[in-house]
């Protein structure tokens, strides 16, 4: 169990609703999606109606610093079987890399591979006390996109499991592209902070507003007991 799936959940019912991807940038095809992951009826970007609007916040602020700049939409909302999908894949793809064979791996090795796996990518817990924050509705993964369309400078790609992913990798690098870096992921994280948004520790693209990690950083940031709003959406949701 990681630390904030101890933080207790009270869901508010609030609805997930799509986003309206005229208003951001998006990467076509999803990413997931071209994996074969299996969405149905549901869609990778939708979040619960309040994140959504303050999303839309956030990219106004970004606006009136950097014009015609947007955030670029990776993944959202994520059903149980879509985490179970991508959690199977990012093992097996870490496995190949390390030239490891996960079918004839010990279960040593297989340990100290999950256990990478499982610094960036939640377990898919089917129990309504520990979901993944995807699945809540209530976290998204994002990037930025400058005035051209093009991918600003982050450093590392989406879902890269390595330190070059944690938020504050390229600060007090002395290199003018570091600091370039660094400094566009602190733009980043301030517009989404604007607005209620807390920023996963080892992920500069994953923000997260209401669900258990959201609670369990404000908790830690204002030392006062934070209770999560959004817990695992269900078919009412």
């Amino acid at each position: 169990m990681k630390p904030y799936q101890r933080v207790p959940i009270n869901d508010c019912g609030e609805p997930l609703v799509p986003l309206s991807l005229d208003d951001f940038a998006v990467v076509t095809p999803h990413p997931y999606e071209a994996l074969g992951a299996p969405y149905r009826d549901r869609s990778p970007y939708w979040l619960r109606q309040s994140v959504a609007v303050a999303l839309q916040q956030a990219q106004q602020h970004l606006q009136s610093t950097y014009p015609n700049w947007r955030i670029q939409i990776f993944d959202a909302y994520r059903p149980l079987a879509v985490q179970q999908f991508m959690v199977d894949y990012t093992a097996q793809n870490l496995a190949q890399q390390q030239g490891l064979d996960l079918a004839q791996a010990s279960a040593a090795e297989k340990q100290v591979l999950m256990t990478t796996v499982h610094q960036f990518w939640a377990l898919p817990s089917s129990d309504p006390q520990t979901p993944p924050p995807h699945s809540t509705g209530a976290a998204i993964d994002i990037t930025l996109v400058d005035e051209t369309g093009q991918p600003v400078n982050m450093g590392s790609p989406i879902d890269e499991v390595s330190e070059r992913s944690h938020p504050n990798h390229f600060q007090g690098k002395a290199d003018p592209i570091s600091q370039q870096v660094h400094h566009h992921r602190c733009v980043l994280r301030q517009v989404m902070a604007t607005v209620g948004f807390q920023q996963h520790p080892n992920e500069w693209w994953h923000f997260s507003l209401g669900d258990q990690m959201w609670a369990w950083l404000t908790e830690r940031s204002t030392q006062q007991p934070c209770l999560a709003r959004y817990g695992s959406v269900t078919s009412k949701s």
